[in-house]
């Protein structure tokens, strides 16, 4: 499946450059134009999904696969001392492109002046089991 407007469904079928870090036949991770560090990848499932309520779960099992072997190279490869495995779902969680992809970002100590990812831990809430069961009403 392909969205002739998708600037990933053109990337993984060519028509816009990038350059391939791997490839098989249900994903493409490629390098961010825009990194956040040295190394940062985008991985793409090349069935178009605009975020993860779309995904197969054939795709979302694979994905992580995937994320877990590009992770593996980047940390090998850069002596990172950690990696951000980030998927963003909406526009108010950061998602600007929308076809689902994994980011896989080489972190370093110190870098937090350049990449900012994370929030202030808050308070625990008293009410955790109404909570519980508010989710869990719609497993």
């Amino acid at each position: 499946m392909k969205d002739e407007n998708c600037i990933f469904c053109k990337i993984l079928a060519g028509e816009i450059p990038s350059t391939t870090v791997y490839e098989d036949d249900s994903f493409q991770a490629i390098l961010d134009v825009s990194p956040a560090a040295r190394g940062h990848v985008i991985i793409l499932p090349k069935n178009h999904a605009a975020n993860l309520f779309e995904l197969s779960e054939e795709d979302a099992a694979g994905i992580m696969v995937v994320a877990k072997k590009i992770a593996t190279a980047v940390k090998k490869t850069y002596q990172c001392d950690g990696i951000n495995v980030l998927q963003n779902n909406g526009e108010a969680a950061g998602q600007s492109v929308f076809h689902l992809h994994v980011h896989v970002i080489p972190r370093f100590e110190g870098d937090t002046d350049t990449i900012n990812i994370g929030w202030k831990p808050g308070e625990m809430p008293l009410d955790m089991a109404a909570i519980a069961d508010e989710i869990k009403a719609n497993l």
